[in-house]
């Protein structure tokens, strides 16, 4: 079967969550399959010429990606739309006609959308089967219920309801959905009654990478893995170094912090024991030199891939339950779970203080990944996921407003 395999990412080097679980959905696809990657250029200096991409690709084409702006023309003209603005200024005619020289070549089986930003593209694949792959809504309803004034509250259930709308619309032409957790699958069949089939594809790792990570532990080193540019990552680094880090530092003086990923323009006020490294080639032996995790994540939906990657690597994980949602976790069998801040603190200082405690949580931890959290196990659900949608079926559904 021939896959055309739409990114909004070039995925290697996977340098965020997305990337991750994009590259490894390839790797996953390419032994059974021909694929076509054709990706938005997230950077300008993207490289999509790198060998191990190339390995799992038969072709890649990539387009240019064109940053929201809320002030453009096209932003503003988008309020008064059915589509989100962000969608409808990001538009890209180069993306459209690309997918439809691709189909009209008479070769792909199916298309795989990962994301919105090239599901909303779907008008475009005319009759070709299609999944779209990760469909998130979490982020979108955390934020209108956790809205703090009723000014918020109104300016966030207005873009809640019209992104429901919209997949409403959406959602009907494509033969199945994934998200990655049940959490998110039940919202998604609550808000968009009419979604197709919805199937649980969870974030996964190399439920294994011992063998190929060597790290000596820092005794007080803790470690936050995530970019800032997301403002789910930002927030909890904010709240983090203000009202949990000060705790610590008073328990624990010789703590320190090491946080990963691109900070872009989210800079965080300088901090006595606290280095932003920046992106890094390999996070895993940033993560595997630490004592501890700390996942302090207070909006957002979707699962965490940093305590996925930690748990493999044996890195204990203290974290809100927010940020561990969606995985199957137990706190005080492969995590600590707190969210006070106090009490958050005080679970990262025991840890310190107890390698018992870190290496019984980080035993159970790994048992778990391997178990249910490995692309070992994860990847051929989804394989089996393709080969199904992709197989040939009933009519075309009828065009809806689309993206451009």
């Amino acid at each position: 079967m021939h896959v055309l395999f739409l990114s909004r990412w070039i995925p290697y080097p996977a340098t965020n969550g997305s990337k991750l679980r994009i590259y490894n959905l390839l790797r996953v696809l390419a032994p059974r399959h021909e694929v076509t990657l054709l990706s938005f250029a997230d950077r300008p200096d993207a490289d999509y010429t790198a060998p191990a991409l190339r390995a799992l690709c038969r072709d890649i084409h990539v387009v240019p990606w064109t940053p929201f702006d809320p002030r453009s023309g096209h932003a503003l003209r988008g309020l008064l739309s059915g589509t989100p603005r962000s969608l409808v200024d990001t538009f890209s005619p180069m993306m459209a006609r690309r997918i439809e020289t691709t189909l009209a070549e008479g070769r792909t089986s199916l298309v795989v959308a990962s994301q919105i930003g090239t599901a909303s593209y779907a008008q475009y694949f005319h009759d070709t089967p299609a999944l779209f792959e990760e469909v998130e809504l979490g982020v979108l309803y955390d934020r209108f219920k956790r809205a703090p004034t009723a000014g918020q509250r109104a300016r966030y259930g207005l873009t809640w309801l019209k992104h429901r709308r919209y997949l409403y619309r959406l959602l009907p032409h494509f033969r199945a959905c994934t998200v990655v957790s049940e959490t998110e699958r039940r919202l998604l069949a609550t808000a968009v009654p009419n979604a197709p089939r919805i199937e649980v594809i969870p974030n996964a790792v190399d439920g294994a990478p011992g063998a190929s990570v060597t790290a000596r532990r820092d005794p007080n080193g803790l470690i936050f893995a995530g970019s800032l540019t997301y403002v789910a990552n930002h927030d909890a680094m904010r709240w983090f170094l203000a009202d949990v880090f000060p705790h610590i530092c008073r328990e624990w003086p010789t703590a320190h912090l090491t946080v990963t990923g691109d900070p872009g323009d989210a800079a965080l006020e300088p901090t006595p024991g606290v280095t932003l490294t920046g992106l890094l080639d390999d996070v895993r032996g940033a993560v595997a030199s630490a004592s501890v995790s700390v996942v302090p994540i207070r909006i957002g939906g979707g699962t965490r891939l940093k305590i996925l990657e930690s748990m493999a690597l044996g890195t204990p994980v203290v974290a809100t339950s927010k940020g561990a949602e969606g995985l199957d976790v137990v706190s005080g069998e492969h995590l600590l779970i707190a969210d006070d801040p106090r009490q958050f603190a005080d679970h990262v200082v025991r840890l310190l203080h107890d390698r018992a405690l870190r290496e019984g949580l980080a035993g159970r931890a790994r048992e778990l990944v391997v178990q249910r959290y490995d692309w070992a196990v994860v990847g051929p659900r989804f394989a089996a996921l393709v080969e199904n949608v992709g197989r040939p079926a009933g009519p075309v559904p009828t065009p809806y407003e689309g993206g451009g």
